[in-house]
């Protein structure tokens, strides 16, 4: 992910947590009973909220390699990565994904934003130019990134409920080392896998049916009978 960083280097093991606050949280930091329901997608605890809609992008193996919070004009990707326990990468981090940009033939600036420094991007696509936000938080062995789109890149009002969301997101960073920039395994939570499998079933269900049921068309008898 991260093209100036050695991603052979395993994560520094010193350090201390994410202090307790607004988040994202890291899961040792994470508020205990505050009556919000998360779904749970491995790496990432993710807030169900009334208005949004959760998404899950997969790559080609049918690896999930990011989750989407959208509402009707605007959308939250969210993805989560190795990093070391005390280093910040989000400037290593923002200085790739600018030159990326650049590459693709598109611009990027930097601001100011609710979570620190942002970097707003205009890129090509073949529907014409598209507008979006890039926030980068730095927790203790991971790092999220989070990438708005739609009406939420300039429009305040917009984006509330997707930073709410954020705010509401916990990040679990499991034990094993990793290089600094590999993604973090993300899962489909429990509630999606179930209602997939029942569909699933269903769909068996009735394509069974369809193989037993009788051919309006019977079959005639060479003889006529």
């Amino acid at each position: 992910m991260f093209g100036r960083r050695d991603k052979g280097a395993a994560e520094s093991e010193a350090g201390a947590a994410v202090e307790p606050g607004s988040g994202p949280y890291d899961s040792a930091a994470a508020p205990k009973d505050d009556g919000i329901q998360r779904l749970d997608l491995g790496s990432l605890l993710v807030p169900a909220l009334p208005d949004l809609e959760l998404r899950m992008q997969a790559t080609d193996d049918g690896q999930i390699s990011a989750v989407v919070l959208a509402t009707e004009d605007s959308g939250l990707q969210l993805g989560v990565f190795a990093a070391p326990r005390t280093d910040e990468i989000w400037d290593e981090a923002r200085a790739d994904i600018a030159g990326s940009i650049a590459a693709q033939g598109g611009q990027a600036e930097e601001g100011e934003g609710e979570f620190g420094v942002e970097l707003l991007a205009t890129v090509p696509t073949p529907e014409g130019p598209a507008e979006l936000r890039f926030i980068g938080v730095d927790g203790p062995r991971w790092f999220l990134r989070g990438l708005f789109q739609g009406k939420a890149v300039h429009d305040e009002e917009a984006a509330k409920p997707l930073v709410a969301a954020l705010r509401e997101v916990v990040v679990v960073r499991d034990r094993e080392a990793r290089p600094v920039g590999d993604g973090l395994p993300l899962r489909l939570p429990k509630e999606f896998a179930e209602q997939a499998a029942a569909q699933q079933a269903q769909q068996a269900a009735e394509a069974e049916a369809q193989q037993r049921k009788p051919s309006p068309h019977p079959r005639q008898d060479l003889n006529g009978s």
